[in-house]
């Protein structure tokens, strides 16, 4: 499946210690990646080559090097041929098995990248998959701030001057984690799963008014931050309003809609005298037990008589 992003190879390589046989002598934005799928090419070396997507990486194990190996040469130069004519993203080699010169030769003739890995072909594809699903996501960025609460990962919106920024402090100092500060990308990893972390170039950083710009990782410590994290729960802090009727008993549940998946959500109101960080400690611990199939409010309203939930 092709994305609208791409990861650039040399990236993949240092990522996964892949060993380099052959990289074309070209730009980098040209040896990119674009797809989160791969395969292996099988059925390629057996002459079939309809369905063949060129944008996906080639993963070649010990099955498809042995039958190479039986063909006559003759053979062998034209399926290679074939393979590499249709200059795949890359060609990989597993198991740290021999690389023949023939392969070397046709992955230059067409300018293929050609690497090779001493893991296992199953585990290598496994973790590159996984790794591309991160990288070439579907993707936004929300003003906002993320934390790590209770192993819950927590997207806090708000208005700007709400208290975001200080109410992740003070979860800080509680041995909290910091995820990102007024910028959250958020990219779609899965059909239930998004996940949050900082752009490259604010990562770490916090903006307080009256204070400036504060580094927490050099303030608090490197176990005050952490670089990614699902988002299990949005809280929207709104300044409090008088004519506005708030939930509170939490029998409904709320959901915040993003890039197509619906994430449990709940909205607090800031008014002097609130202790934001132990409420939003509290809605983790809370979700958590919702997750886990328990809902307090529900159950008081059972002990109360007033009806099955």
């Amino acid at each position: 499946m092709g994305s609208k992003y791409s990861v650039q190879l040399d990236k993949v390589i240092k990522a996964h210690s892949f060993e380099v046989i052959y990289l074309p002598d070209k730009p980098a934005e040209e040896l990119v990646i674009r797809s989160q799928d791969v395969t292996r090419p099988g059925l390629m070396f057996a002459g079939y080559e309809k369905h063949f997507d060129r944008e996906r990486v080639e993963f070649i194990g010990l099955a498809e090097m042995d039958y190479l190996r039986e063909l006559d040469e003759a053979t062998q130069r034209e399926r290679l041929d074939l393979f590499f004519s249709y200059k795949p993203a890359a060609a990989v080699i597993t198991r740290g098995i021999e690389i023949p010169e023939l392969m070397v030769e046709y992955a230059r003739k067409h300018e293929v990248p050609l690497l090779k890995s001493n893991e296992v072909t199953s585990q290598i594809m496994a973790t590159l998959i996984s790794y591309l699903g991160t990288e070439l996501a579907e993707r936004i960025t929300r003003h906002g701030v993320m934390v790590e609460v209770y192993g819950e990962g927590i997207l806090i919106l708000g208005d700007s001057g709400v208290g975001k920024s200080e109410t992740a402090v003070e979860l800080i100092k509680r041995g909290h984690r910091l995820i990102a500060d007024d910028a959250v990308e958020i990219k779609r990893v899965s059909s239930k799963t998004l996940v949050g972390s900082a752009p490259d170039n604010i990562r770490h950083f916090i903006e307080l008014r009256g204070i400036g710009i504060v580094n927490a990782r050099n303030i608090f410590g490197v176990g005050s931050v952490k670089l990614t994290e699902k988002i299990d729960m949005v809280i929207q802090l709104e300044h409090w309003d008088s004519e506005k009727v708030y939930d509170r008993l939490g029998l409904e549940d709320e959901y915040t809609e993003i890039l197509g998946i619906n994430i449990p959500s709940t909205t607090v109101p800031v008014k002097p005298g609130r202790n934001l960080a132990i409420i939003i400690e509290i809605a983790a611990m809370n979700n958590r037990q919702k997750k886990l199939g328990y809902n307090a409010a529900k159950e008081l309203m059972q002990q109360l008589g007033m009806g099955e939930f």
